[in-house]
């Protein structure tokens, strides 16, 4: 299918209550990043949208926590293959709406299905205990139970995984949803909701909205008492302020935000892996993911050959559309992280950081920047504090253990970790060390839906995927048995 066909073929209204409407507020551009151009238009939703859509998830939840388990995850088996089956369509929309090239496209449809596929394993396997009480006279049993009707916001870096990694575990615990994409990439999301109502999935458990004014539509919807728990990935920022929202009604909370992410290099380290696995933490999805290799410490024996290395490696890559077979890296989001980009880069260099590669904003249509490697970059520089969300790697020399734990730890983050070394006694001490939820032990990529997601310190709390990932989604009940 070529791209027009597939933007054709993909809904463009709002979801709610099994139903496809128009948007109170309009209609909202979908823009191709990568040129400027309007993609399509899809349906803009008001705030009386949103409490419909919770209206239509809170009439649902009944039936739906009742219905059995195995049903629950023969529908999200059912989407996991029509998920695999259309990978190639869903993959071309997903690089028209977003940027990415077409081949992480592809590889991201693949994980995403992988969290339906997932839970739909985990949704027969939800159980509860029955135990003596200590004295003997009388039984504790203790249940899980669906924590009911959810708000699912998804950011637009990753369209697709960062729904299903949701939706999957809400389907599988018997949890009826809103879901509210990003508004720079909601067709991913759009066609989801169509491939799982085709799948079975009835109507008023998956409700979705998308919106050009987020916070008109999200404060109601958390003032709600029907509303139990939030779902969010997103900027920390944005984060707290809905924490704040939710704690009205003590909402139960899953939060997914900022990262800062450390790549350890030590001297010992197998530097052709650590080049090669630092494309993968660095380069996907142009820099613009939570877990991107943010900056790269390395010890000052390897500093300069791995920054040579990694020059090298990085200035082999092709820029341009992501449509196009053999382009390794697309556009960012928008104008505004182009700014953000080039305002880091301009800072470690006002502050004497050296530009090995890139550092230029090119010219032409798109928002693309060049791929960028930086030495010599110094402490106090912006770019090891603040996330960058580009495809920017600042190289930092340190002189020991000590000071490369310390440096790593020295964020407000701790989503991921990366390590690299042969030692295994020095990576259990730097693994144990490091302030992050997830680490990379000589390995640059950690996202595997079999495995918990989730950060500490200002990068969140909660995970998502693993046998962790649905007791997000579930409550625990205990009765007193008497005997």
């Amino acid at each position: 299918m070529d791209e027009r066909g597939i933007l054709n073929a993909t809904p463009t209204q709002l979801l709610i209550g099994g139903g496809w409407r128009d948007g109170s507020a309009g209609r909202l551009p979908v823009e191709d990043p990568s040129t400027g151009e309007v993609l399509c238009e899809v349906a803009d939703a008001s705030a009386g949208d949103a409490l419909a859509a919770l209206d239509a998830a809170a009439a649902a939840q009944g039936a739906w926590a009742s219905t059995a388990p195995r049903e629950r995850g023969e529908i999200l088996r059912r989407a996991f293959d029509a998920m695999i089956d259309r990978r190639e369509e869903l993959a071309l929309l997903m690089t028209l709406e977003m940027g990415k090239n077409i081949g992480e496209s592809r590889a991201e449809i693949t994980y995403a299905a992988e969290f339906l596929r997932w839970f739909s394993e985990e949704a027969v396997r939800i159980s509860g205990r029955w135990s003596n009480e200590p004295s003997g006279a009388g039984r504790l049993l203790t249940m899980k139970q669906p924590v009911g009707p959810c708000l699912l916001i998804t950011p637009w870096n990753f369209p697709a995984a960062m729904g299903t990694r949701k939706i999957g575990p809400a389907v599988a615990a018997g949890c009826t949803m809103v879901v509210k994409p990003a508004k720079q990439t909601p067709l991913s999301m759009l066609a989801l909701a169509g491939i799982l109502t085709e799948a079975g999935l009835p109507d008023g458990v998956l409700n979705l909205i998308v919106s050009s004014k987020s916070g008109s539509i999200v404060a109601p919807l958390l003032a709600d008492q029907r509303l139990r728990k939030l779902s969010f990935t997103g900027s920390t920022e944005v984060g707290r302020l809905l924490m704040e929202q939710a704690s009205g009604n003590l909402l139960r909370l899953s939060m997914e935000l900022g990262g800062n992410a450390p790549y350890l290099v030590f001297g010992d380290a197998d530097l052709d892996a650590a080049v090669e696995q630092a494309l993968i933490a660095k380069m996907r999805n142009m820099g613009q993911s939570c877990v991107a290799a943010n900056r790269f410490h390395v010890h000052e024996s390897v500093a300069g050959e791995f920054a040579r290395r990694l020059t090298d490696r990085m200035g082999r890559l092709r820029t341009g559309r992501g449509t196009e077979e053999g382009v390794d890296v697309g556009p960012l989001i928008d104008a505004d992280q182009r700014s953000k980009v080039a305002e880091l880069v301009g800072d470690a260099v006002d502050r004497g950081a050296s530009i090995e590669l890139g550092g230029v904003v090119p010219p032409g249509r798109g928002w693309f920047y060049p791929p960028t490697v930086l030495s010599g970059v110094r402490p106090g520089t912006r770019l090891l504090r603040e996330e960058i969300f580009g495809p920017v790697a600042p190289v930092a020399p340190f002189s020991s253990d000590e000071e490369a734990l310390a440096a790593a730890n020295d964020s407000e983050f701790g989503l991921v970790a990366y390590v690299f070394t042969r030692d295994v006694k020095r990576a259990l001490r730097v693994v144990e060390g490091l302030q992050s939820g997830m680490v990379g032990l000589n390995k640059g990529l950690v996202s595997n839906p079999a495995a918990p997601f989730g950060g500490v310190k200002q990068s969140g709390f909660g995970r998502e995927g693993g046998f962790e990932g649905i007791e997000e989604y579930l409550a625990t009940k205990y009765v007193a048995v008497d005997l």
